[in-house]
């Protein structure tokens, strides 16, 4: 099946467990939904060893992870989160800018906007190294594999965070799913395929075999020019480039 067939196959069991969205309802091709048994993620998430030695994390903003970046505000994290579709960049949350007894609501997107920081890729640049990234999915595969919605938004932003030198590969990288996302067939695996180290779903966390690496970077001669011209962030590492 090609990427298309499986991600419908799985939307198809996703549906049964799946919390529709406010704005994107069952579109599943628009969203990462929230699901029953998201928190016990959130705890096995916050359980790794990975997430209790990092300092700072990205955290994409999937309705599925709004409990741990609850958490990461609670534990003193700092984490870093894009905008939907980045195009508004990336947004930094600290400890110190959610008041106290906001923390449920800073973890949502409305509290990001509300309490959060844009910050652009050269200050990212300048701070420590993101220690731990974590995203939803679509589908994920034992060998980490990972498909989203379609749009290739966090294949984007671990290539500019990897451009930039935040990341590297051995930063490990989380992918939270339901159970019904994980499969043990073998997926195509396309350059820009960003690929994980850990799946954390209601029930497991799995380590995977990861038999392919992860990207170096932004592959710039495929990049669709719509994504160019949408997505700040892009323009600025672009401008960075020149200027090396």
């Amino acid at each position: 099946m090609n990427k298309e067939d499986i991600r419908k196959k799985v939307w198809a069991e996703l549906r049964k467990v799946a919390k529709p969205d406010s704005r994107f309802h069952w579109n599943f091709s628009k969203f990462i939904p929230d699901y029953e048994g998201s928190d016990r993620c959130a705890e096995a998430v916050r359980n790794l060893d990975e997430y209790k030695k990092a300092k700072v994390l990205m955290i994409t903003p999937d309705n599925n992870l709004e409990k741990l970046r609850e958490y990461c505000i609670l534990d003193g994290k700092v984490y870093i989160m894009p905008t939907y579709g980045i195009v508004r960049g990336f947004i930094l949350m600290r400890r110190e800018f959610v008041p106290l007894g906001q923390e449920a609501f800073s973890a949502t997107l409305d509290g990001a906007d509300r309490f959060g920081k844009p910050i652009t890729l050269s200050a990212i640049k300048e701070m420590e190294k993101i220690d731990l990234m974590v995203t939803g999915a679509s589908i994920v595969n034992v060998e980490g594999v990972r498909y989203g919605k379609g749009h290739g938004y966090f294949d984007i932003e671990w290539a500019m965070l990897r451009e930039i030198k935040v990341v590297d590969e051995e930063t490990p990288i989380v992918a939270v799913t339901h159970d019904c996302q994980v499969t043990e067939e073998k997926f195509p695996v396309s350059p820009h395929d960003t690929i994980i180290d850990i799946i954390v779903t209601p029930t497991r966390v799995i380590r995977t075999t990861k038999k392919h690496r992860k990207p170096q970077g932004i592959i710039w001669d495929k990049l669709p020019t719509e994504m160019l011209s949408n997505i700040p962030p892009l323009q600025e590492l672009r401008e960075m480039r020149r200027r090396c």
